[in-house]
């Protein structure tokens, strides 16, 4: 019995572990050097989903200092990704309040306005507070191929909670 609940906590921690991998190891830039013009902000996909399915999977400060490792990694102004990330929060959280059953359509209409919300954000901020610049075409590239690959992650995470995590708490 104990050995389930172990592996359990394991299978429940996933998805935050990844979250800190992928904020410490910057795998999006490295995607981008390989590519030329395929970026990913894989991070707010993760957000996403487990605030929406499954939010006890992922504690709101964890996230914030995910968003806190990320820019300091990356060389952003402090606070920039994590300001973001809580945009990504706050839709993720009002739409789980507001419906009962969410399909893949929906989650993906809704990915959307949140996914503008936090670019706007973190591209106004990021622009008027450092030195760095990144083009129009950069920032539609990241946010078209974010938003593409969404439904693929939101399979894989669906069958990953359905499989360890467990259906969501209503």
């Amino acid at each position: 019995m104990a050995k389930n609940s172990i592996l359990n906590k394991i299978y429940n921690t996933g998805p935050l572990i990844l979250l800190y991998y992928l904020c410490i190891s910057e795998v999006d830039t490295n995607l981008e050097n390989v590519f030329e013009i395929f970026t990913l902000n894989f991070q707010i996909i993760i957000i996403y989903f487990w605030v929406l399915k499954k939010p006890e999977v992922m504690a709101n400060g964890h996230i914030f200092l995910a968003g806190l490792i990320n820019d300091v990694v990356m060389g952003f102004p402090l606070g920039i990704s994590s300001l973001s990330y809580l945009i990504i929060i706050f839709v993720g959280t009002y739409v789980r309040n507001k419906s009962v059953n969410t399909t893949i359509a929906s989650d993906w209409f809704t990915f959307l306005m949140a996914m503008v919300l936090s670019s706007i954000l973190f591209f106004s901020l990021l622009n008027n507070f450092s030195d760095l610049s990144f083009p129009l075409t950069k920032i539609g590239y990241n946010m078209f191929f974010t938003l593409f690959m969404f439904p693929i992650f939101w399979l894989l995470f669906n069958l990953y909670q359905i499989t360890f995590v467990g259906p969501r708490d209503v």
